[in-house]
């Protein structure tokens, strides 16, 4: 994890990239709680005996499961220190080139795009993309925003 002083030390990094984080594996009871938390019970994530004969040979992650572990890759990739606090701005592009096979491992690689001012704080861009273990192609790559409010 890269830990920047403040806004100004993170603005000054701006095109370096950051990680990568370490592998995490994807579980079916991931999965099957993310089906449950978001209603999506599509049987090439939640039936594991069908999904077998299925395009992908098994049950693979929800691309909006990858994306939503998000926030705990940030985590891992950088720490701002002397804000009030950073909280999610958003996401300007997000693309799911391969699906994370149940059983797969992920992790993330950084690339700090912009920092700017703005009235509320400074927003950061941070290309965010998630790796599976043993592929080429990346699980999904994301350019997140953060908002980071300066103390007082």
């Amino acid at each position: 994890m890269r830990t920047f002083a403040n806004v100004q030390e993170l603005k000054a990094a701006v095109g370096e990239s950051f990680g990568p984080t370490e592998w995490r594996t994807v579980t079916q009871d991931q999965v099957n709680l993310f089906a449950d938390a978001t209603d999506d019970h599509q049987w090439i994530h939640v039936d594991v005996e069908r999904a077998k004969e299925g395009p992908f040979g098994g049950t693979i992650a929800h691309g909006y499961l990858t994306l939503s572990l998000l926030p705990s890759f940030m985590f891992a990739l950088i720490k701002v220190n002397g804000i009030a606090m950073g909280v999610n701005y958003g996401l300007n592009k997000v693309r799911f080139p391969r699906p994370v096979p149940v059983g797969g491992r992920i992790r993330a690689l950084g690339e700090l795009t912009d920092v700017k001012g703005t009235p509320a704080g400074y927003l950061a861009n941070l290309k965010v993309t998630i790796e599976i273990e043993g592929e080429r192609r990346p699980a999904c790559i994301a350019e997140t925003l953060s908002l980071y409010v300066p103390a007082p």
